[in-house]
């Protein structure tokens, strides 16, 4: 048996498998396999390619029905049904405000005239004007809002590789893009599959801790890699739907453990928009494995929920 790693390009960074293999077994096929499933998210969920059926959903007249690939409908009920467990803090729906503060496909520039027609403005969340015929495989949307599956979508990619993985016969293997994980099985040690947890700094990477995976994922969003400077002000590419803007709170990062990465991934997005006071009890509510970083002044303090990351509810240094 011998520890092997492939690679590819996908969503604007690079996926990642880790995995144990017979000595002497062929790769390119696997390979080939594993870059057609991030692949095939990418072209259906993708803001930044025209062409994809989410953008094509986007194009479509309110009202009317689109036909809809079946990952992107698996992708859609999950994000849905989060949205409405969350009280709308996971909004797909917020496609124009991630656009206006320069964090989609038409820029990398705030929009001062957008973001003006975004923020405090008064619309129904996603769940509530999105609406799936799952059997028939189509969807409408009932207001002309721009969805985005930028806080879903990744997470999912990382359990297709997974799917990719089992489906060759291996069950001892960890596959990522960017902070988000899958685990299964052990590596070739024996030992389980050991994620860092980033320390959310601006300016260069650390790491705050290390999390253990058995059969489990991981997903973290933070505030400290994608994000715009106004003024004087760093903003994340975290939009919170009741605003119309960046989330902003003294939550910089969290970080969720669940079988399903990207229900980790979504769930993620949701405790980082709102913020320490109400993230919290909303991870308690759902049984979620949790672990919130705040910065306090110049300090980094960390506290969590669940078993995963310690139990505590409380801050600590």
């Amino acid at each position: 048996m011998r520890q092997l790693v492939l690679n590819g390009p996908t969503m604007g960074t690079r996926w990642s498998v880790t995995f144990v293999a017979p000595a002497g077994m062929e790769t390119e096929g696997l390979a080939r396999d594993l870059q057609a499933a991030v692949d095939r998210v990418d072209n259906q969920m993708s803001t930044w390619k025209p062409d994809s059926d989410l953008m094509r959903l986007n194009r479509a007249a309110v009202g009317i029905w689109q036909s809809v690939p079946a990952e992107l409908m698996t992708v859609l009920k999950a994000a849905l049904r989060i949205g409405e467990q969350s009280g709308g803090l996971f909004d797909i729906g917020v496609g124009d405000a991630v656009s206006a503060w320069g964090f989609g496909a038409r820029g990398t520039t705030p929009d001062a005239q957008s973001i003006a027609g975004q923020l405090n403005r008064r619309r129904a969340p996603a769940h509530q004007f999105v609406e799936l015929d799952a059997p028939n495989l189509r969807v409408r949307r009932h207001a002309p809002e721009s969805l985005d599956l930028s806080g879903i979508a990744k997470g999912f990619g990382a359990d297709e590789l997974m799917r990719v993985m089992r489906g060759a016969g291996i069950d001892n293997a960890l596959t990522s893009i960017d902070g988000e994980l899958v685990g299964r099985g052990r590596r070739l040690d024996g030992q389980l599959w050991a994620i860092a947890v980033e320390r959310p700094d601006y300016d260069r990477r650390d790491v705050l801790g290390v999390v253990e995976l058995e059969d489990r994922a991981v997903a973290t969003s933070g505030d400290y890699r994608h994000w715009v400077r106004v003024g004087d002000t760093r903003l994340s590419h975290t939009m919170d739907p009741r605003i119309g803007g960046p989330a902003r709170s003294r939550v910089a990062s969290t970080t969720v453990v669940n079988p399903s990465c990207m229900v980790a991934d979504a769930w993620a997005t949701v405790l980082l928009v709102a913020g320490e006071n109400t993230g919290p009890a909303l991870a308690a509510e759902h049984g979620l494995d949790a672990l919130f970083v705040l910065r306090d002044g110049p300090e980094i303090r960390q506290f969590s929920v669940g078993r995963v990351f310690g139990g505590s509810q409380k801050m600590a240094v």
